[in-house]
């Protein structure tokens, strides 16, 4: 199948769905709360497929994802505060800048972290990351209106089904595409062998740059839409246990496949969010029992995840032959 013909393939799917989740959203059936969770969960998947990118991919093992995602956050609540937006239209470049931001920075790190590999690179993602958090706890000792450890508040609710869903379409469009042209290719050779693809003459340095640049992109969009979601930010909510939110469904979705991470950001999210509807509030705290079994299950049902290297023909994105 050509790109061009699974490309309307998706797209097809892609407006299905859409019709789907607008008429639930419509139908008076879904309450405020299960609509802002079903936001959340593509929200996630944004951000998880950034990650797929950076470690699925290119073999880049990061803990930083959620820095990243606090970045774009921060970035677009603080532009719309600054330009007094409100709506859409106006903050579709708002939300472009916040990914930018978030590349541009994971562009600079890049250079020195990128020469790290494995548990070290891990390491060292891991230390920016706490390096983010303990900034936006100090943040308002530079600018009062980010709140520091009080808290962004005041943030303009702004995403909404018609925002998120277009967005995620584009970005697993754009994430396809690339994934399929001579860069995809180059970011799975240096994951098999980085010292043979260097040998072959792909620049390694660049093409790694270029995979984490652009994963930090999409976790800074999931980051922009995220704040405008919640309409609060807090550092506690980018530490170090959101990027294993994202590591999570990455590998619990298949690394190296785009509708694992769909299907993991889906169930990940809804089966977290079920077991708080599901569960008496006494019992509430015995879901971070479940959670671990459920991964534990789950892993020895698919050690390699749930799409591990394999594409829907369904979504339009299998594998190119």
């Amino acid at each position: 199948m050509t790109l061009l013909g699974s490309a309307r393939r998706l797209l097809i799917v892609s407006a299905m769905a859409y019709l789907l989740l607008k008429g639930f959203f419509l139908s008076g059936f879904a309450t405020e709360y299960l609509q802002q969770i079903i936001l959340y969960a593509l929200i996630v998947i944004i951000a998880s497929l950034g990650l797929n990118v950076i470690y699925g991919y290119t073999g880049q093992f990061s803990l930083g994802q959620a820095a990243f995602y606090g970045i774009g956050a921060y970035t677009s609540a603080y532009m719309t505060h600054v330009f007094s937006v409100g709506s859409a239209l106006p903050f579709l470049p708002i939300l472009l800048v916040s990914g930018i931001m978030s590349a541009l920075i994971g562009y600079l790190i890049g250079f020195p972290i990128l020469r790290l590999r494995d548990d070290f690179l891990a390491i060292a993602t891991l230390g920016f990351g706490i390096f983010v958090r303990v900034f936006l706890d100090n943040s308002d000792r530079l600018i009062d209106a980010l709140g520091g450890a009080r808290g962004f508040v005041g943030i303009p609710r702004i995403t909404s089904l018609d925002l998120v869903f277009p967005v995620v379409f584009i970005l697993v469009l754009v994430t396809r595409n690339v994934i399929f042209s001579k860069y995809g290719l180059f970011w799975q050779c240096i994951k098999d062998d980085e010292l043979a693809s260097s040998a072959f003459g792909i620049n390694t340095g660049r093409m790694k740059s270029m995979a984490f640049t652009y994963g930090c992109f999409l976790a800074g969009i999931a980051g922009g839409l995220y704040a405008h979601l919640y309409t609060f930010l807090h550092p506690s909510n980018f530490d170090f246990l959101k990027s294993i939110d994202f590591l999570i469904i990455v590998i619990v979705g298949g690394m190296g496949s785009i509708t694992g991470t769909i299907m993991a950001g889906l169930v990940w999210v809804g089966f977290i969010e079920g077991l708080r509807i599901v569960l008496p509030t006494g019992l509430l705290e015995y879901r971070w029992v479940f959670i671990p079994l459920f991964l534990i299950i789950l892993m020895f049902w698919k050690p390699y995840g749930l799409m591990a290297n394999k594409e829907s023909k369904l979504l339009g994105i299998d594998k190119a032959p």
